[in-house]
């Protein structure tokens, strides 16, 4: 099933300068999304900054969401990563789209106009109706918690 993605291009480079909103390959899961600045920007160690992307998105479909994700060659040679760790786009969100990068690295990182700095996911939704219980029915995992099945 083919869904839409509405985009509105809030930066004129897009279709001149930078190719539109794609996936790099037929079988990417996300559309790569670029850093609409006007100059090179150098992030420190340890700083964040929001960057616009340039677009505006509405899903319309709220059983539909977007996810802003690090681009994951960044993260690890470059120490690039989102700053919020995800960024959640509700259905009925119609604002600029932008990225918050934190370089968690240990040197500077200097972005260029038109950079791909992450990526946008569209997933389904599953709305649950919250219910209050005394007990949970047992599982085989129980209350084990974080790491309790080991290394190995």
């Amino acid at each position: 099933m083919n869904h839409v993605l509405q985009i509105r291009l809030l930066d004129p480079r897009f279709g001149a300068e930078w190719p539109l909103p794609e996936y790099a390959t037929p079988a990417s899961a996300a559309l790569d999304l670029r850093a609409a600045i006007d100059a090179p920007l150098t992030i420190p160690p340890g700083q964040a900054e929001l960057v616009p992307s340039g677009i505006a998105i509405h899903l319309a479909d709220p059983g539909l969401c977007a996810l802003v994700l690090p681009r994951s060659g960044l993260g690890h040679k470059h120490g690039l990563v989102l700053g919020n760790g995800t960024g959640l786009i509700d259905a009925d969100y119609q604002g600029p789209l932008m990225i918050s990068v934190w370089n968690r690295g240990g040197e500077a990182f200097t972005m260029a106009p038109g950079d791909r700095i992450a990526q946008l996911v569209v997933v389904p939704i599953v709305r649950v109706t919250p219910q209050v219980v005394d007990a949970f029915e047992d599982s085989a995992r129980g209350a084990g918690g974080f790491g309790h099945t080991g290394l190995r």
